[in-house]
């Protein structure tokens, strides 16, 4: 934990006590986050965390046992937790909120009776009370559904019908919970996906906004350009993850992703390595770059072509890397290229009789115009039939 334990007074007199943590800056957007039943417990100080990793200050309190069901008085004590996180000095904008399980169906209540700018309800333990809330719910919000659920996938696109502020997912094959990773039923791929949305909504409504395209071009800089590791590293999370997926090369965490970048990609790419921007797309929290990487294998490329002596052949192949951010630093690189036709073009694969192409792949990207199907034989056969 990165952040401190204060109280927050509720209108009623009562005292709650709530974690508070904030992003490097100092200040920033403000995010109430609500735990689900098991209470204030390291997932939610851990979410908190990485909440204000993104830019946010976050107030995480400690919901009693049982809250009063709705009216005045809960209304006034889900105001007080908003005035106590505004009234914050490092509290600068609007305010969200964010909340699982028991505490996604108080984010929407709170949204439905608090000044709050935007909400985020993950899997509500009462879908009713939920409902219920939808018709006085003016700002932004985000519900996640697991597939298997006590929610009725008609009910819900009734009620939401007609309410373009509202956005609804659901995660297939996922159960109340998938977004913790101490729950039995964690689902990773919903709960990175849950995230994205989430982030995505907040940072369109409450800010703030990043320049990845400059990020990732900084970083991509240094480590071609300049061949710089030690300013590589300080445009990345403290510990990041780089993972290039056809050889598994990369590192997980600071110290050896390091040792990668050191002595097994920055100073391995060949001296004419060149990258040829084909499109970028840029999201929330990610940028998708399409890319020609070419080079002439003249050394041996640990991360691209390990335990393969030098060839001295050129080769051109797409790539597509997906960079994840957290805030204005790197967190991971997902890096993607179709290795068959890496190893076809420095002569190490035998193409006959494979459907692999070489530097055609490359020219195809660029010129959509150049013949398709070429390696499909049963191409012919569709000739001159109905369509």
């Amino acid at each position: 934990m990165t952040g401190t334990f204060i109280d927050i007074p509720l209108r009623d007199g009562a005292t709650v006590p709530a974690y508070l943590t904030q992003p490097a800056k100092g200040s920033g957007p403000g995010i109430v986050l609500l735990h689900d039943s098991p209470g204030l417990d390291d997932f939610v100080t851990s979410a908190a965390d990485l909440y204000a990793e993104e830019g946010y200050v976050v107030l995480a309190p400690r919901l009693p046992a049982h809250e009063p069901k709705a009216g005045g008085v809960a209304a006034e004590n889900f105001a007080a937790l908003i005035d106590a996180l505004r009234a914050l000095p490092q509290h600068a904008g609007k305010v969200g909120v964010v909340g699982y399980g028991r505490g996604g169906r108080l984010a929407t209540r709170i949204a439905a009776q608090a000044d709050v700018d935007c909400a985020a309800c993950y899997y509500p333990d009462d879908l009713a009370a939920c409902l219920s809330d939808i018709p006085t719910i003016r700002c932004p919000i985000v519900f996640h559904f697991p597939e298997h659920g006590a929610h009725d996938a008609r009910e819900i696109e009734t009620v939401l019908a007609g309410k373009p502020h509202i956005e609804r997912y659901v995660y297939p094959g996922s159960a109340p919970g998938f977004i913790a990773p101490g729950n039995a039923h964690h689902d990773k791929p919903a709960a990175l996906m849950a995230y994205s949305r989430t982030l995505s909504m907040l940072r369109r409504v409450l800010g703030p906004i990043f320049d990845l395209n400059h990020l990732w071009e900084q970083h991509c800089y240094f480590e071609f350009a300049t061949r710089d590791v030690d300013a590589v590293m300080p445009t990345m999370v403290a510990e990041p993850y780089v993972n290039h997926v056809p050889t598994m090369t990369g590192g997980v965490g600071h110290d050896q992703l390091k040792r990668f970048y050191r002595y097994h990609f920055v100073h391995s790419n060949p001296a004419d390595t060149k990258l040829i921007p084909v499109s970028r797309t840029i999201g929330s929290d990610r940028v998708v770059d399409e890319f020609v990487f070419c080079a002439t294998h003249d050394r041996e490329i640990d991360w691209l072509l390990p335990g393969l002596a030098p060839t001295g052949k050129y080769f051109e192949v797409p790539m597509l890397a997906v960079i994840r951010f957290r805030g204005d630093k790197l967190y991971n690189e997902h890096i993607y290229w179709d290795q068959a036709s890496v190893l076809m073009q420095i002569g190490v694969l035998d193409p006959q009789g494979l459907p692999v192409a070489g530097r055609q792949t490359a020219r195809k990207l660029i010129d959509e115009t150049l013949p398709s199907n070429q390696l499909m034989p049963n191409w012919a056969s569709s000739e001159g039939k109905p369509i």
